[in-house]
Order: structure tokens, then C-alpha cells, then sequence
């Protein structure tokens, strides 16, 4: 799609042209606004000139129009801010279709849900609306609740649910993806009751009387998903891949993550893309416990029509903010029933973690783990040290995903084995007073998402968003990045803030390097696709304090308009509930959430008899 009325040609410019050749005429030039191009050795320019979908010069708007020929399109920026393309850290697109396709259980400013009531009124609300939809379909889904966000300060319970439908299971997805509340239909169907043990990596939350609450943790959560959602057919899912690469390129990212994939994701994926269905570029790193045999016969630096598998995922620990990290050190102040002493624990044991990254080491695949708690990291850092001695260094770049309860002396020993920091800053904007007063207590808050650590050592780092954990929201990533305020103003470590052109380095060149891409993305110099995104203003220029004001206006992939903002519509309100897509998938959610995986029928069987 490219929009015409941007599009001039520059006759009323007297500028004098020399004889070019063919090849040096250009298909586009952009010019009319600032160009950071994050190439240090030519930070800014005035124009940029494209050819065949990669950048061919950077410069002077007198140097560039020689590249001007009768058939050159003269893109006018309009005093936007033009960058390259965003390059997703870690994030879930395919899981992320769900944030765009389901009722939207947020906290305010994403959403509108406040307390037990306000949830419930949502979910009836999103019933009534879709209520074709939700007949067919014959289940209720929504996502993102927070019971930190919840006045009453607790998760919903199956009763609460039980208030909006008796008859239609309901499933209700925590905002960090690893928690989830079933109302008493979805236990029915799932089989769990008071004599349910809780399966191996997982809870079953229990009422007084030992019967389940409707609260359900980990592996208890992944497997309950299975059951209920298993019938509702492959369209659902690849309508979810859509959505979710459709909701990053609105955030201005010309590459996204789909982590902790599967096989059938990325073929979904594949197949999208062939329809030309998905706009942007997708490395998916599939589950190295669960497919590492397609990951074995499918990794490659090679793009395939815009897909391919970039290496493997392997997941140690849960979420900091529902108390599941595995934590070196008690909890500050948990909210809930936990023993006293309680540390979180591990969804997978030592000797999984080490085959894994032997594994890894051994083929040379890069290997993204994700860990938060210090405990975690700690499992980490002494695998790979030891799949070094055994491998020496393959050269596959191992990524630490999240890290947000990090000692600094695992930040060293990070950098001391080579390994990748992909951490989560916007953690400090949706749940840094929580860490402050409940998981890590108001000392070992300043340090959750050490950016500050990081650059004084000399490292690079991504900073990711994790959606469908939060919106893919690039310019909430840079204003937590640089400014650490939480949603009560707090700031949180300022000591770990970083200046605006390192936050974003952390959302272009850095994660370009990450992904093995550093020579083809992440900035705009000759050679490089010419991936773009156009911001409404520059974000070097404005108040700190106003870079999460910013809106991405348009997304260029591959010298193509992938994605025009609507001027009618307030960022604000564009965040405040999904809009992506067709509805009419919303309850379609079969393996959509491969954190379960059912999307691999030996997965699939196998978690199943965990709860038989």
C-alpha cells in the first residue's frame, strides 16, 4: 500500500543535477523532517534515498536529489521524525493476536478495568456485543487483568466468574501470561476439583475447603487451556498471527518475535505470509523443549517470504509480579497465601536447563532464555558457563530474556560469557510500585531492569515489551526506558536511567545485532533495508517526561506503507481496547497460547495425561 497523497515530486526545487547512472537513480527519496538514522558515525541527515528496497545514499537534500529520476517518488515527511524500523527484543506475535481479538481486561491507561466489578461489567459487556460469536464459539475469553490493579488487590475467583456465565466456560488471562482464573464450568471441563493434585510446574489455587479457587498458576493454567480450547479449529490461530503482526506495525516495528513458538506457529506464520498477510518480518524461536526437532531441521538466518526460525526458547522460571520467579531471597511482602521463606520456584529442573543449552551449544543455535529471578539467573549463568567449557564459543549470541530481579554481579558474569541482556524496562511503568511494596520491597526496586548496570559495563541490551504482557507500545518502552516513572510518578532507580539515544539503540540496532540482522536493520545507512518508522515528533528534542506522548504516524517495510495512524484517533483511545481485525476470531484461541503449548500433538497428549 503506498499513500499517494504524501508522495511529491520536488520540481519547484532549483538544484542542480548531475549525470547519474541508471542504478543510481533513486525508487524514493525521503526528506522534510529530522532523520535519526542511530548510525553513530552519521547520526542525522536531511534526505534518504532508496532503491530497490535498500537504502542508497544518506545525506544533504542537495546530495540526494541527483538520485532523482522522472520515475523517483519524493516522500514528504511533513516535519515527522523519520528512524528505522523498530526490531522487536522479545515479544509473542502470535499470542499477541489475542491482546488485539479478546475483551480487554487492562488496567487504566490501556483499559478500563478497575476492580472485581468493573472486570465483570467487561466481560458482560464483550458478551453482549459478540454475542453471535460467543454462541459458536461457546466460550468467553479475556485478557489482562492484574489483581495488583484491582482495588480489592486479589484475583478474581471462580465465583466471580460464575456471576457473568454459569452455562459458557470462562477463561480470564492474567496480564503476565502465566496465570489464570476458570470459572466453575471451564474446572468442570477440565476435571480439576478437590482431589486434583496440582501438576509438576504448576498451582491449583484452593478455597478453604480444598476445592479450587479458579486460580490457577504455570503448568496448572497451560494445561486447563487444552480442554476448553481445543475444539475451536485452526482459523482462529492464524487469524491471531495476523492480528498480532498487524498490532506491532501500528508501534512502528518492522520485525517482530514470536517467542517460545512452536512448529505449527511458524508454519501458520509461513502460510500468512505467503497470502501476504503479514506486513512485517517475523524470527520465531520455538520451544527447545518441546520442538527441537523441527528447530534442528528449520533454523536459519534466511527469511521465508518473511518468516523464519531464528533458534529456541527455553523458559526457567514465571512472573515477578504473580510472585512465580524464582527469587534467591524470600519475597518482600507477597499478596497471598505463600509459606513464609517463599522464594518462587523453577517450572524447569537444572538438568533440563543444561541439556538445553548444550544442546544449543553444540549445533551453534542461538538460544533465548527466559528468567527473572535472580534463582533463575543464577541456573543460567551457571549453564551456559559450563556448556562454554564443554563447547568453547559457537558464536550463537545466547539471549537472557527479562532479568528483572538481576544481583549486579550476574550482570558482570553476563557479560564475562557474552550473553545478550533483553530486559523489560516498561516493568517499571505497570508494576513498579507493586515490586517496590510487595516482591522485592523498596530497596531492590531501584534495580529491577538494570539498564544503568548494563551500559556501565560497556554492554548493549534490548528493551522488549513482552506482549501480549502490555501493549507492543514502542514509545511506552522508550519513556519507561529513560524516565523509570511508575504509574504513580514514582521513579523508580533513577540511577538505572538512560539518556534517549541509548533507550533507543535499545529498540533498533541493538536487538538488530541480537538477531544476527545488525548488517541489514536497526539503522539507516547505505546497503540496509529500508525499513522506517515516522514518529510526530523527534524524540531527542521533546521533554523526557513526554516521549510516551509520542505516536508512531507511519510504518515502512521495505520502502512500503504498512501502517498509517488514523489522525482521528487520540493514542489514548487506540490503546484503551483491542481493535485489530475481525471479532469474530476473539474466541478462536486454539494453541494461540503456546506458553501451554497445545499446538504439538505429542505436547498436546502429553500435558494432557499430567491431569489424569
Amino acid at each position: 500500500m503506498r499513500i499517494v497523497h504524501r508522495i511529491m515530486t520536488l520540481t519547484s526545487f532549483a538544484l542542480s543535477a548531475g549525470a547519474v547512472s541508471a542504478q543510481d537513480i533513486a525508487d524514493s527519496i525521503y526528506m522534510g523532517g529530522p532523520i535519526l538514522t542511530i548510525n553513530d558515525e552519521q547520526p542525522n541527515a536531511e534526505a534518504v534515498a532508496v532503491k530497490d528496497g535498500r537504502v542508497l545514499a544518506v545525506g544533504s537534500l542537495a546530495d540526494l536529489m541527483e538520485h532523482q529520476g522522472d520515475s523517483t517518488e519524493v516522500f514528504d515527511l511533513e516535519g515527522r521524525t523519520m528512524l528505522p524500523g523498530f526490531v522487536d527484543s522479545h515479544g509473542h506475535v502470535v499470542f499477541g493476536g489475542l491482546q488485539a481479538l479478546s475483551a480487554n481486561l487492562l488496567a487504566p491507561p490501556d483499559g478500563e478495568v478497575t476492580d472485581i466489578a468493573s472486570l465483570q461489567q467487561t466481560l458482560r459487556d464483550w458478551v453482549d456485543e459478540n454475542s453471535e460469536v460467543v454462541e459458536k464459539a461457546g466460550v468467553i475469553i479475556g485478557f489482562g487483568y492484574d489483581n495488583a490493579q484491582l482495588a480489592e488487590v486479589r484475583h478474581p475467583t471462580r465465583e466471580d466468574l460464575d456471576a457473568v456465565s454459569e452455562d459458557l466456560p470462562i477463561i480470564i488471562v492474567h496480564q503476565s501470561g502465566h496465570i489464570g482464573v476458570a470459572n466453575s464450568k471451564a474446572l468442570e471441563i477440565v476435571g480439576f476439583d478437590a482431589s486434583s493434585p496440582d501438576p509438576a510446574g504448576g498451582v491449583i489455587q484452593r478455597a478453604s475447603d480444598g476445592s479450587p479457587n479458579g486460580v490457577l498458576e504455570e503448568y496448572a493454567f497451560f494445561g486447563a487451556l487444552v480442554p476448553i480450547l481445543a475444539q475451536l479449529g485452526p482459523e482462529a490461530f492464524a487469524e491471531f498471527a495476523v492480528a498480532g503482526a498487524e498490532l506491532w506495525a501500528s508501534f512502528g516495528y518492522t520485525t517482530g518475535q514470536d517467542g517460545r513458538s512452536s512448529g505449527e506457529a511458524v508454519e501458520t506464520l509461513k502460510a500468512m505470509a505467503k497470502e501476504g498477510r503479514i506486513p512485517i518480518d517475523v524470527v520465531a524461536f520455538p520451544d527447545v523443549l518441546e520442538a527441537q526437532d523441527y528447530i534442528g531441521a528449520n533454523v536459519s538466518q534466511d527469511y521465508e517470504d518473511g518468516i523464519r526460525v531464528g533458534g529456541c526458547k527455553l523458559t526457567i522460571d514465571g512472573s515477578p509480579q504473580g510472585f512465580t520467579a524464582l527469587r534467591d531471597r524470600p519475597y518482600y511482602n507477597p499478596v497471598g497465601d505463600y509459606p513464609a521463606g517463599y522464594k518462587g520456584y523453577a517450572a524447569v529442573t537444572m538438568e533440563q536447563v543444561q541439556d538445553a543449552v548444550d544442546w544449543c551449544f553444540e549445533n551453534g543455535i542461538q538460544i533465548l532464555t527466559h528468567s527473572n529471578g535472580e534463582g533463575a539467573s543464577d541456573m543460567l549463568i551457571a549453564a551456559i558457563g559450563a556448556a562454554q567449557e564443554k563447547y568453547g564459543d559457537p558464536g550463537n549470541r545466547p539471549v537472557m530474556v527479562h532479568g528483572q530481579f538481576m544481583r549486579e554481579d550476574q550482570v558482570d558474569a553476563y557479560k564475562r560469557l557474552g550473553v545478550f541482556l533483553s530486559v523489560f524496562p516498561m516493568h517499571t511503568f505497570y508494576w513498579g510500585d507493586w515490586h517496590r511494596d510487595h516482591t522485592v520491597g523498596p530497596v531492590n526496586a531501584d534495580n529491577i531492569s538494570p539498564t544503568g548496570w548494563i551500559v556501565e559495563r560497556g554492554m548493549m541490551f534490548g528493551s522488549h515489551h513482552d506482549a501480549p504482557v502490555a501493549f507492543p507500545d514502542s514509545m511506552r518502552i522508550l519513556d519507561a526506558t529513560v524516565t523509570r516513572r511508575t504509574r504513580s510518578g514514582d521513579i523508580l532507580g533513577p540511577q538505572q536511567r538512560v539518556d534517549v539515544m541509548t533507550a533507543l539503540k535499545a529498540l533498533t540496532i541493538w536487538p538488530a545485532w541480537q538477531h544476527f540482522e545488525e548488517d541489514d536493520k536497526g539503522s539507516i545507512e547505505v546497503g540496509k533495508i529500508a525499513d522506517f518508522v515516522l514518529l510526530s515528533d523527534d524524540p531527542t528534542a521533546v521533554d523526557p517526561e513526554s516521549l510516551d506522548e509520542l505516536q508512531v504516524m507511519v510504518t515502512i517495510k521495505d520502502n512500503e506503507v504498512i501502517y498509517e495512524a488514523d489522525d482521528s484517533i487520540k493514542k489514548g483511545e487506540m490503546r484503551s481496547s483491542p481493535f485489530m481485525s475481525d471479532p469474530v476470531t476473539a474466541h478462536r484461541f486454539l494453541h494461540a497460547m503456546y506458553q501451554a503449548t497445545g499446538v504439538e500433538k505429542p505436547w498436546l497428549q502429553g500435558l494432557t495425561a499430567r491431569f489424569q
